[in-house]
């Protein structure tokens, strides 16, 4: 493992948006250090003037450099994320997997299996688990306060229309993009699974509404299942909402309560009534990723590389946040709900 005393060297692979926001945050970290960049578009579009580490045209172009890199950071359209990690880690990187993980069960297992043979370790972003309501919930849930889990509810519904599907960008596309809850709602998936755990006898319907013109797939959706663990749960989204997100939100009915967290960004505890309990004032939510004409899940990258420097520094009693197993879950979720388009004849 690593030497505790010196700085996690980090690259970024991808300078899009969240690829500039992993880079603002290994700069902003007193224990990491940015030392590279990549990206298949010239430095000069990127808007990266402000990091002025390294750049490179290529994932091959990177590892031929020989830098000296402890974590490279996957922040490239989700249907190469699986290939580059795998690739990072049998060079003898750890890597940081923006989410989702992959985009089938059959490659997010290929990065675990590297993992466990080259002995490195793949952390997932799902970074709305760092939001205090999502840690107060999941403490709630954990802790038995809330009973036996009756039914859950998912709502998530944003805006994402011509501003975000570009003519010629990976947004929208099959093979890169995947699907509306890989690349809008895989977090809110993330959440409800670390929460109440795997789901089964699922059923769904899906619509496109306003997307014809501008994806590949659904834009909205209606899912209901029943929990392993007990009690049933419904996921309904839509990225067919005119000019701005509406809401995320989860809904808990449970034995000795309920509970509704709610705002654009699941950022607020909107109710809570739970059997001789008294709610506690939360830190504040950070603010949602704002790109412009759209928004995002809440800033929390920030907490993403701090986990990955405190691992990796070998900090007493720190554990990897979002594990491998745990992302390969999410897209195994997402699969199983994207399977009823084909019984659906959809």
């Amino acid at each position: 493992m690593e030497n505790k005393d010196k700085k996690i060297r980090f690259a970024v692979v991808g300078c899009g948006h969240i690829g500039k926001r992993h880079a603002e945050m290994i700069t902003r970290d007193e224990g990491a250090e940015l030392v590279a960049l990549c990206d298949i578009r010239p430095r000069a579009e990127l808007g990266i003037e402000a990091y002025p580490a390294p750049f490179f045209s290529g994932l091959e172009e990177l590892l031929a450099a020989d830098l000296k890199i402890d974590v490279i950071n996957i922040c490239t359209p989700n249907g190469l994320h699986a290939e580059m990690a795998v690739r990072a880690i049998e060079t003898g990187h750890h890597v940081v997997i923006e989410k989702p993980m992959a985009l089938t069960t059959q490659d997010a297992e290929r990065v675990v299996y590297a993992c466990l043979r080259y002995q490195r370790l793949a952390f997932c972003v799902m970074q709305n688990r760092y939001s205090p309501p999502s840690v107060w919930i999941k403490e709630m849930v954990e802790s038995g306060r809330l009973g036996k889990i009756y039914m859950v509810q998912l709502n998530c519904y944003w805006n994402r229309d011509e501003r975000y599907y570009k003519p010629g960008g990976w947004h929208g596309d099959a093979r890169l993009d995947g699907g509306t809850l890989f690349t809008q709602f895989s977090h809110f998936i993330d959440i409800m699974y670390w929460l109440f755990g795997d789901i089964c006898h699922i059923q769904a319907r899906f619509a496109d509404f306003n997307h014809a013109a501008l994806t590949d797939f659904e834009d909205s959706g209606l899912v209901t299942f029943d929990f392993v663990n007990g009690g049933m749960g419904c996921l309904n989204y839509s990225t067919a909402v005119w000019d701005k997100n509406m809401e995320s939100s989860l809904l808990v009915v449970a034995e000795n309560g309920s509970v509704k967290i709610g705002g654009q960004y699941m950022n607020e505890v909107e109710y809570c009534h739970i059997k001789d309990y008294e709610m506690p004032e939360l830190p504040p939510t950070n603010p949602g990723n704002d790109y412009g004409p759209y928004k995002g899940s809440a800033q929390n990258h920030n907490f993403v590389i701090r986990n990955v420097v405190e691992v990796l520094s070998q900090k007493a009693g720190k554990s990897i946040t979002t594990n491998v197993l745990e992302g390969l879950k999410v897209v195994d979720i997402i699969q199983r709900i994207y399977a009823c388009k084909a019984k659906n004849g959809e």
